[in-house]
């Protein structure tokens, strides 16, 4: 989309981790579809200065650094602020999943990384935006979980134990902020991005023959999703986890 096709400003303002690719990115573009502007987070700053002009400089701003860098989140809040002078929304979609294997050989040090990206980085953005501009002005939050939160996930288990906390903590907040924030999450299945490649690289048909919907999710699935979560239509909505799954889990337990 093009400066010139983007539509008249909405007055609101998102901050989105993790987005100069992949699920971040089409989160932005949803919200960015609508009239928001929008400030980007993600580790490498050359990825994410071309993210931001693809997305269109003059809406969109990058911050790079690590998710779980309490220096990086304080900067990622307030360059939005200084920028746009609110903070509307917050999407925690920065996520990590560095091991394949069993739990039982897991190195603890791999483990405490994943949960600092994963789960204590959302919290700090949360209570960033909280102090910044919701607790006084309201808004909204989502948590891009997993369906690997909600069951066993063979050989990425430090992963899905991680997005479980990340919804008990999606919970835990919309407690607690309501009733001037709203906080949901999302839990996708597989969806086609570089993050989860090993999951079906090389045998796409394969592994998107097991969706009843007969395809993986692509990362705009997810921002209707987000964008849907941050608007007046899920105003009634809160402490929930959305699955976008293309139907994965309606084979559960089928032989």
């Amino acid at each position: 989309m093009t400066s010139a096709e983007l539509p008249e400003l909405s007055g609101n303002v998102a901050l989105v981790t993790g987005a100069s690719r992949g699920i971040g990115y089409g989160v932005a573009e949803a919200l960015l579809a609508r009239g928001d502007r929008v400030c980007i987070t993600g580790r490498n700053e050359d990825a994410l200065k071309e993210a931001v002009e693809r997305l269109g400089a003059d809406r969109v701003i990058g911050v790079a650094g690590k998710a779980h860098d309490e220096a990086h989140q304080a900067a990622a809040v307030e360059r939005t602020m200084e920028a746009f002078g609110r903070v509307d929304y917050l999407v925690n979609n920065a996520g990590t999943n560095p091991v394949f294997g069993p739990i039982a050989d897991l190195d603890l040090n791999v483990a405490r990384k994943v949960f600092e990206t994963n789960v204590v980085s959302a919290l700090g953005f949360a209570q960033r935006t909280w102090h910044a501009w919701q607790k006084e002005n309201g808004g909204a939050i989502v948590n891009i979980a997993s369906v690997a939160g909600l069951s066993a996930s063979p050989c990425i288990g430090a992963y899905g134990i991680s997005k479980a906390a990340m919804i008990n903590l999606t919970v835990q907040l919309a407690h607690e902020f309501a009733p001037r924030v709203r906080v949901n999450a999302i839990a996708p299945a597989v969806v086609k991005t570089k993050f989860a490649a090993a999951l079906y690289e090389g045998r796409e048909a394969e592994a998107a023959a097991a969706y009843p919907l007969g395809r993986l999710g692509v990362p705009s699935d997810i921002g209707g999703a987000a964008a849907f979560l941050t608007s007046a239509q899920s105003d009634w909505i809160t402490g929930q986890t959305l699955v976008v799954d293309g139907g994965i889990f309606l084979n559960a337990g089928v032989a």
